[in-house]
C-alpha cells in the first residue's frame, strides 16, 4: 500500500534508537524526509547513517527538546522545513521507574515538562500550519501505562495521562479535524527496548529474581508470547500518518500483543 507520504516532512523525537528510530525508519521507507532529534549526537548520527540508505533527506538535531533552545534548533536546522512539518512524532524518554515516596516536586515537574508540556509545545508550534495546508499528522508516543497503570511508573502514569487528556480535546476541534489534521496517541506495551530493560532491572532488584526470569515471566503473560519490536511499532506509526488514516483522530492506539484484558 502506498501511504501517500512521499516528499513530506516529519519531525521525530527520540529517534536515535528504539521506538523513535522505528518510526523514523518506517516513514523514511515511505519517502518521507525526516528531521530526527535526540540528545546524544553519536547515536543520532549513527541512526541518520542508516536512514539515509533509504534515499530520503535526513537531518539531525542533537538537542534537549524539552528546552526552548532545543526546539529553536529544530525550527532553524539548515535545509529543514522550519515549522512547516507535515508529520510530528513526539517521543520523550520516560521518567525513571521507582517508588513514589522518593519523588520530590522537582521529579514531578521534570516528568510533566518532558512528557506533557514539551509535546504540547511541539503541537502548538506546528498544528495551525498543518491546518492551513490541509494535511497534518501528529503522533504522541506515550505508554500503555496510561490505560493500565504500572506501580513503579507513577511519574509516567501521571504526566502522560495529562497529555492524553489534552489531546482528547484539541484533536476534536473543528479547525483541525475538518482540515485533515489528526492527532493520535500510540500507547506501546512491552517492546524490546532499553526502556523495558530498565524496568526489568528495577523489578529484579525489587523481587530478587534474575533478569532472565523477569523477562520470561513477562513474555509468558503476553498472549502473543513475545515482546514487540521497534519496526512493527514504526509501521503502525507510519500508517497513522498516511493519507488513508485521515478519519482517525483523538484515539489511543494500544499495541501490546493482547496484554490489556479489557474491552475498552
Amino acid at each position: 500500500m502506498d501511504l501517500g507520504l512521499k516528499g513530506k516532512w516529519a519531525l521525530v523525537g527520540g529517534a536515535s534508537k528504539g521506538l523513535g528510530f522505528g518510526c523514523a525508519q518506517s516513514l523514511a521507507r515511505e519517502g518521507v524526509n525526516v528531521v530526527i532529534v535526540a540528545r546524544g549526537a553519536e547515536a543520532l548520527d549513527a541512526a541518520a547513517t542508516e536512514l539515509r540508505k533509504l534515499g530520503t533527506t535526513v537531518l539531525t538535531v542533537a538537542a534537549d527538546i524539552t528546552t526552548e533552545q532545543g526546539r529553536e534548533a529544530i525550527w532553524s536546522v539548515a535545509g529543514g522545513p522550519g515549522k512547516n512539518f507535515d508529520i510530528v512524532v513526539t517521543n520523550a524518554g520516560g521518567p525513571p521507574p521507582g517508588d513514589f515516596r522518593t519523588w520530590d516536586r522537582d521529579a514531578w515537574i521534570k516528568a510533566v515538562d518532558a512528557n506533557m508540556l514539551t509535546p504540547i509545545e511541539l503541537i502548538k508550534a506546528t498544528v495551525d500550519g498543518m491546518a492551513e495546508r490541509k494535511f497534518g499528522r501528529i503522533i504522541n508516543i506515550t505508554s500503555s501505562a496510561v490505560k493500565a497503570p504500572i506501580d513503579i511508573l507513577g511519574l509516567s502514569n501521571g504526566a502522560r495521562s495529562g497529555l492524553t487528556g489534552f489531546v482528547a480535546g484539541v484533536a476534536r476541534t473543528q479547525k483541525l479535524a475538518a482540515n485533515n489534521v489528526t492527532i493520535n496517541n500510540l500507547l506501546p506495551g512491552k517492546f524490546d527496548t532499553d526502556r523495558l530493560a530498565a524496568t526489568h532491572k528495577v523489578a529484579a532488584e525489587k523481587t530478587g529474581k534474575s533478569l532472565a526470569d523477569i523477562r520470561a515471566v513477562q513474555e509468558a503473560q503476553i498472549p502473543a508470547g513475545r515482546f514487540g519490536n521497534s519496526q512493527e511499532f514504526g509501521d503502525i506509526c507510519a500508517f497513522l500518518c498516511s493519507v488513508q488514516a485521515g478519519y482517525i483522530t483523538g484515539q489511543n492506539i494500544l499495541p501490546d500483543g493482547g496484554l490489556y484484558p479489557g474491552t475498552f
